[in-house]
């Protein structure tokens, strides 16, 4: 069973810096893109960044020039690192994974549980 297993979330204050994240757990044939998402309290859940396999990046354009994105494939490990924060940077971030589990299996999206980031102005 795949899992994704979050970390690195936590309380920081503006203008600080915190590094999230992602381990791909269990079985998987093989991983496409790799991202990140978070919802704030009232609003939709939106991209913050995503990679491919070929190590292409997108952003969304509130957290370009602060934020990155990496991958280290041989560790099935999505980072995103995020620097000068923004009280608007609090929600809860979710890790997103395009993969299948099988060679037999369609590609699909698997989603970790969430990790709060709080950003105290």
């Amino acid at each position: 069973q795949v899992q994704l297993v979050e970390s690195g979330g936590g309380l920081v204050q503006a203008g600080g810096s915190l590094r999230l994240s992602c381990v791909v757990s269990g079985s998987i044939f093989s991983i496409n893109a790799m991202g990140w998402y978070r919802q704030a309290p009232g609003k939709q859940r939106e991209l913050v960044a995503d990679i491919t396999n070929g190590g292409s990046t997108n952003y969304a354009d509130s957290v370009k020039g602060r934020f990155t994105i990496s991958r280290d494939n041989a560790k099935n490990t999505v980072y995103l690192q995020m620097n000068s924060l923004k009280s608007e940077d609090t929600a809860v971030y979710y890790c997103y994974v395009a993969g299948r589990a099988t060679s037999r299996d369609y590609l699909r999206g698997y989603w970790g549980q969430g990790t709060q980031v709080t950003v105290s102005s």
